[in-house]
């Protein structure tokens, strides 16, 4: 019997926050605000020890019959594959190396995965696009050349603004995998009404690929002037990027408190343990198909008085 693991991962939608994409031009996809996410502990068996029961031995790149690459194919049956299974796959040197913590998983958060969570099996990719964790997992298949299906190669790919519908070349682009580092307040809503006073602003950051967040920046003057925020994981436990005692494949959360005065434009932007930082404008990285809109995350708020 396999032992079961537990990882704590955050699954993030390529297309999170495409809403505002959308906004400074119109791109094609599902209108995701900034909840297309979530975080949870994932129980499983890890795929690292699954091929090494057929053969693969840990830490393969590359198999005697020239496998390179680790198929996900679903029972779901999709309009995009002509009615075919949906499917994804990963580089076999992932897929056999332990510490990437792939799981092929039955549990989330102590329970038997529920239906839309992908029953009975599913796979879990830390750190990579939530499109590559195929849910209701069929079979698992060795191969040479990375998957070959619609949402590996029509689909899920980052291209310059400059391309649009028509002058799209979808394969001098590789399938995108890891996603960028991210920050959302979730505290406020944009435009909201305040009171004058102290203000607690909080929400998430998190960054794929194993790379921890070391820095929340948080303005309240539309980023004239910055603020660190304190981040946690588990309360009661300081936070430090790459710490031991980290989940590394999870979000963190980061909280500030502040004295605002007057209504403003509040901003967050994150900053990983490799120093990437998220880009300041979203229209310096829209694309066609919105995903990855990791730009600053902007919040308007308007100070309101009270009657009492």
């Amino acid at each position: 019997m396999l032992p079961k693991y537990n990882v704590t991962a955050t699954l993030q939608c390529a297309g999170n926050r495409r809403t505002a994409m959308s906004i400074t031009r119109k791109v094609k996809g599902v209108g995701w605000n900034v909840s297309a996410i979530g975080n949870a502990v994932w129980g499983g068996a890890k795929l690292a020890d699954i091929l090494e029961l057929i053969g693969v031995p840990k830490l393969t790149s590359s198999t005697q019959s020239g496998g390179k690459h680790i198929e996900f194919v679903s029972i779901d049956k999709c309009e995009e594959e002509n009615g075919g299974p949906y499917k994804a796959s990963i580089p076999l040197s992932q897929a056999t190396n332990p510490e990437a913590d792939v799981l092929l998983a039955y549990e989330m958060n102590g329970e038997p995965l529920n239906r839309d969570h992908g029953y009975p099996l599913r796979v879990i990719v830390p750190g990579v696009i939530g499109a590559r964790s195929v849910k209701w997992l069929d079979s698992i298949n060795i191969i040479a050349e990375e998957c070959q299906g619609f949402f590996m190669q029509k689909d899920y790919k980052m291209f310059p603004p400059s391309v649009d519908w028509g002058n799209i070349s979808w394969n001098t682009r590789k399938p995108q995998m890891d996603f960028p580092v991210q920050s959302v307040i979730c505290s406020l809503e944009d435009a909201q009404s305040i009171k004058p006073g102290k203000v607690r602003i909080s929400g998430y950051a998190v960054s794929g690929g194993c790379r921890g967040i070391e820095r929340v920046d948080v303005s309240i003057d539309g980023g004239k002037t910055w603020r660190e925020a304190t981040r946690f994981q588990k309360t009661g436990i300081p936070y430090i990027a790459d710490g031991i005692s980290n989940d590394k494949w999870a979000w963190v959360l980061f909280e500030l408190t502040v004295d605002i005065p007057q209504s403003t434009e509040i901003i967050a932007k994150a900053v990983d343990s490799a120093a990437n930082v998220q880009p300041e404008k979203v229209q310096d990285i829209w694309n066609l198909r919105g995903i990855l809109n990791t730009s600053w995350h902007r919040v308007h708020v308007r100070i309101g008085h009270s009657n009492m």
